[in-house]
């Protein structure tokens, strides 16, 4: 009997490690935006889910969003489940161009997110600041940034969901940042790239930020190599990193593809999603 459940045991503690990571792709990257083709090629590749675009925002009051169609959005969920696929988060990446600290009617188009991650029962959103927020360049528009992501967590919060912001400060400047809005609705979508490319220690950042602020993970770094062959990421200390925070959740990758064949989506993305699964799994 006490065999058996050390058997049970460590089955379970199996199963747990199996789980605890989750390996996800972008519709976007994969050039297949808001395309149902992006749920069969991100099952081909062996990706465990996607992570769905809300479509372009530009100067429109909202994203141009066919999710939001009962019938179109049955469609995508319908498929995800036949292939046994996650759609694991929704992406605001309009607002990488657009201006979220300065358009009058973004409440509009955060609300029109939420009601899609309702609908399709997505719990994180992705919403990078973006060029025009950037908030180590710009300093001065930081009570506008915060006084609209406590409105966007007032929201997401009665929703009962998250959303994930991207910005371009330290984990530091991040946690103030994140203590100032006051929503746990409001977290980080942390990137591998933008500590690297400041020149940061990337490990030491994810430990600042700690279990409880990041939500998501953008996996990846600047396009030139897969990320196996990637000198400035340790992909085993990521991981140390991670288990020693206890944190789990989804690993999305969406650049790090081989400056020698840019345009390989399904040779460069399978490659990622083998060796984050060979790593984390």
């Amino acid at each position: 009997m006490r065999f058996l459940l050390i058997l049970l045991m460590i089955a379970s503690q199996g199963l747990a490690q199996t789980t605890r990571y989750k390996v996800g792709l972008i519709d976007l990257m994969l050039l297949k935006r808001q395309k149902l083709g992006a749920i069969t090629l991100t099952q081909q590749i062996g990706a465990d889910g996607l992570e769905l675009d809300m479509g372009g925002l530009g100067k429109r009051p909202t994203f141009e969003n066919q999710l939001a169609n009962d019938s179109i959005r049955q469609v995508f969920m319908d498929k995800a489940k036949e292939l046994k696929l996650e759609i694991c988060s929704l992406a605001m990446t309009g607002y990488y161009a657009q201006s979220f600290c300065g358009r009058e009617e973004y409440q509009q188009s955060i609300r029109d997110c939420i009601k899609t991650m309702k609908a399709m029962n997505v719990k994180v959103a992705f919403l990078p600041l973006g060029v025009q927020c950037d908030l180590k360049k710009d300093p001065s528009i930081r009570d506008s940034v915060v006084s609209r992501l406590k409105v966007a967590g007032k929201m997401a919060e009665e929703a009962g969901v998250v959303i994930g912001i991207e910005t371009a400060l330290s984990a530091k400047e991040e946690v103030a940042l994140l203590k100032e809005i006051g929503s746990p609705a409001i977290q980080i979508y942390f990137n591998f790239s933008n500590p690297l490319k400041e020149g940061r220690d990337l490990y030491k950042e994810l430990k600042i930020l700690g279990k409880n602020r990041i939500c998501m993970i953008h996996a990846t770094n600047k396009d030139g190599v897969w990320l196996e062959k990637d000198p400035e990421i340790d992909m085993l200390k990521v991981k140390k990193t991670l288990d020693k925070m206890k944190w789990s959740g989804w690993l999305i990758i969406e650049r790090s593809r081989d400056a020698s064949k840019p345009k390989d989506v399904k040779g460069n993305y399978s490659a990622n999603t083998a060796y984050l699964k060979k790593i984390f799994q």
